[in-house]
Parts: C-alpha cells; sequence; structure tokens
C-alpha cells in the first residue's frame, strides 16, 4: 500500500526537509496543502517555483501525490455564495494547473467553511462550480475529488451519499468521491470498511484519509485501522493513503512517525 503524509503536519519545516523527513519516515509521497508553499497566493507560484517544489519532492523519492485543503487562501473564497463564485472559480482552475505542474494526480475538494449553504440557491451554486472544476481537470489530466465531511463542519455534501449523488448528476469522467476516515466516523451510520467494500469496486471512491474520529493520527484513538487497510486491499485499491491528522500528538515529528510504524505493522500482519 502506498502512504502519502499531508505536508500541514510538518509545515513547521522548509519544505525540502518535509519531504526529506517524510521519506526517512517511510512515507511513499507528500499530499500538499496549497497554503503550506505560500501563505497567500499558492495558485500564482510561477513555473519556476512550481518546477522548484517538485524537484525538491522528487529527489528525495517522495513526490506530491496530491492536493488538499484546497480554498483555505486567499481569505473571502466560497463555492457557495454569489459574491465570489467567480473568483473560486478561478482559484479553482489555478490549483488544478497547479496540481498538474507539481506532478500530482489528484485534488481532494474539502474546505468546510468554503462550501456552507445558508441561502436559497447555494446547493446549485456549489455543484455549478463543481462541474466547472470537473471539467477543467479533465482538461488537466488530473482527478478532482468531492470529500464529504460529516455535518459537525458542514452542511453540503455531509455524507459520502449526498457526494455521490452530487458526483453523479455531474457525470464527469475526472470528478469523484473519496473517504475520510475521521469524517466518515463522525457521520456515518456504517463503519468505513463496509462503506469501502460497498462502493470500492464500482469506482466511485478515488482516494481515502486516514485519519480517527478524534481528530488525531491512525492508532491514536478508538477506530480500528486494520479492518480499513483490509477492506482497501480486498478490493483492489490501487490509490494512495493520505495520512491526514489534525491534532499532532505528542509533536508533529512524533505524531507522523507513529502513523506510518502504526500503519506498516498493520499491513504487515495482514501479508503474514
Amino acid at each position: 500500500m502506498r502512504f502519502s503524509l499531508c505536508n500541514e503536519v510538518l509545515r513547521h519545516l522548509p519544505f525540502r526537509e518535509q519531504a526529506k523527513l517524510s521519506a526517512a519516515l517511510g512515507y511513499d509521497g507528500l499530499e500538499v496543502a496549497p497554503f503550506t508553499l505560500h501563505p497567500d497566493a499558492p495558485h500564482h507560484l510561477s513555473k519556476a517555483q512550481r518546477s522548484d517544489f517538485r524537484r525538491k519532492a522528487e529527489d528525495v523519492g517522495q513526490p506530491i501525490t496530491g492536493l488538499h485543503w484546497l480554498l483555505l487562501t486567499p481569505s473571502g473564497l466560497s463555492i457557495t455564495e454569489a459574491a465570489v463564485h467567480d473568483k473560486t472559480c478561478d482559484v479553482m482552475r489555478a490549483l488544478i494547473d497547479l496540481a498538474s505542474d507539481l506532478g500530482a494526480t489528484y485534488l481532494v475538494h474539502g474546505s468546510p467553511a468554503q462550501r456552507k449553504v445558508s441561502v436559497s440557491g447555494d446547493a446549485e451554486r456549489a455543484e455549478a462550480t463543481l462541474r466547472k472544476a470537473a471539467l477543467h481537470a479533465q482538461s488537466a489530466g488530473v482527478m478532482y475529488l468531492l470529500e464529504p465531511l460529516d455535518p459537525g463542519q458542514t452542511n453540503w455534501a455531509s455524507s459520502l451519499a449526498e457526494a455521490l449523488e452530487i458526483v453523479a448528476r455531474i457525470g464527469s469522467p475526472a470528478l469523484r468521491s473519496m473517504l475520510d476516515v475521521s469524517a466518515a466516523g463522525n457521520g456515518e451510520a456504517e463503519a468505513p470498511d463496509a462503506l469501502l467494500r460497498r462502493y470500492m469496486a464500482r469506482g466511485l471512491i478515488a482516494h481515502v484519509h486516514l485519519n480517527d474520529r478524534n481528530r488525531r493520527a491512525p492508532g491514536q484513538g478508538q477506530d480500528q485501522f486494520a479492518p480499513i487497510l483490509r477492506a482497501l486491499s480486498e478490493t483492489g485499491y490501487q490509490g494512495i493513503c493520505g495520512v491526514e491528522p489534525f491534532a499532532y500528538h505528542p509533536d508533529p515529528v512524533a505524531c507522523a512517525a507513529r502513523a506510518i510504524g502504526y500503519l506498516r505493522g498493520i499491513e504487515e500482519g495482514l501479508a503474514a
């Protein structure tokens, strides 16, 4: 199995050091949050800057596998608010191009604060925005992934079933959904491994985020990850698993190290 570390865990380090440490710990790549590359306008990075980030990662065997946490910067973005619809679409298109330039193959659209539905028309506007992103992703040769997030975080695409309905209505070959274990644990009636077994073989889930429902790393809470990795293996999953804790205990480096050690241990046990 291939595991990418979500790089904001190590954002206190320069990017080259993030990649070197991630490789030393045993990860297969980095899943990058754009704001870690530039605090205000990552979508405006120059071609030279993009090449430099890509080279720094690949030189140590840590390719940039994907992007996530897309709309944190610049501030004020939203896929639901009419006043910033056009600006948000422009940023999303630019981030898709950024992903392609960095060598990434997917973008995870989470960004719960930037997709909340408040008034009539918001949900339709969100779907239209996603349709535009999917069209651009198809032309760029990357996959755009709608991340279901639990109702405690957002009220649009707040379940896997709802996200899959949106994906089906748009009907783009470049648009899929994915599963975030923490969000599933806090919002779904079924266990994550059951959801994976139901939807993975049908090609509806194209990525997985591994994290506990307590928002710590895998192995630091109540969620059991052996059934999840077993389900991925038995359904023939060939993609990346992004390790995405939000609370770094006891510290960022130890958190990243313990997570990959825990997951590799499960992997070895399943192979035995």
